[in-house]
């Protein structure tokens, strides 16, 4: 199964279309059911999803594939090698496993700075001692990964945004190269933390200087008689070079209804005029709300 599962929301109150809070530990465990019962193989999180790799460890996720990322160094650290470690092992005993299949540096700078050589040297001799699988980053931008190819920093694993609005890693010409790279690709905000499954009224004002991409996109979607949900999801499922689609749920029922929105049927052309690199958009952290 392409689709994965990203649990900020089982650990902290996460999205702007989220209204009901953290996830509750008795629909964590019907959201893993759920998941489970269609195939859906690897679950995303990170030590800084506020308790989400405890909530995960207590439910027991021995049947997924686990993928966690490393916080960024602090400043004062010195001895990266023992911090790294401590880091590692905290996250495998919130998760109660033995191994994850991926650990991602949450702050790729982290491999062009002082420590990073050091930092990478830990994280294969972790790698061969068999308590981590594959080595990557998160990124926010592709401007990271030329930054880490003119450093020669060789990674297993990119996780990238990508959606409707945000086609920076396919026009920078990085969804192209790490396929033909072998570097697996997972890709995350294909809602955009829910902002394209909005209405009109259920945008915050925020965004208003933006109507005339909804709008566009509202219009695309009626006339081709989709759902936000559909069309949002089916975009970044049909390109063959992402091996994983992560989508974030705050029940059981709206893993269901992302699970029966996945179509194979071929996709409707997007309008060019949908796609923005405005960083005050489709950067999350830039938002004033």
């Amino acid at each position: 199964m392409k689709l994965a599962l990203g649990t900020a929301q089982f650990g902290l109150s996460y999205g702007v279309s989220n209204t009901s809070g953290q996830v509750e530990l008795s629909e964590v465990k019907n959201i893993l059911l759920e998941a489970k019962n269609h195939n859906i193989g690897t679950l995303d999180t990170a030590a800084v999803y506020g308790n989400s790799e405890s909530v995960l460890g207590k439910v027991g996720i021995n049947q997924f594939n686990v993928v966690t990322k490393l916080p960024p160094i602090p400043k004062e650290i010195n001895d990266v090698d023992l911090w790294t470690i401590h880091q590692v092992k905290s996250s495998l005993t919130k998760l109660n496993v033995d191994f994850v299949s991926g650990l991602l540096l949450h702050r790729s700078a982290d491999f062009l700075e002082m420590h990073g050589n050091q930092l990478f040297d830990s994280l294969r001799k972790l790698r061969d001692s068999g308590a981590i699988g594959k080595i990557g980053v998160s990124i926010y931008n592709p401007d990271e990964l030329d930054a880490l190819e003119e450093r020669g920093i060789e990674i297993d694993i990119v996780q990238a945004p990508f959606n409707i609005l945000d086609r920076r890693l396919e026009s920078s010409g990085w969804l192209k190269k790490l396929n033909l790279s072998g570097i697996e690709l997972h890709t995350r905000s294909v809602f955009l933390q829910g902002l394209l499954l909005q209405r009109k009224f259920q945008r915050s004002s925020y965004f208003n200087r933006w109507n005339n991409y909804f709008n566009k996109f509202d219009e695309w979607i009626f006339d081709t008689k989709q759902t936000p949900l559909s069309a949002s999801l089916n975009f970044s499922y049909s390109y063959k070079g992402i091996n994983k689609v992560i989508v974030g749920v705050q029940s059981r029922s709206q893993l269901a209804e992302i699970l029966s929105s996945i179509s194979q049927n071929p996709l409707f052309p997007i309008p060019d005029e949908l796609k923005i690199d405005d960083p005050l958009l489709i950067n999350p952290i830039n938002w004033k709300i």
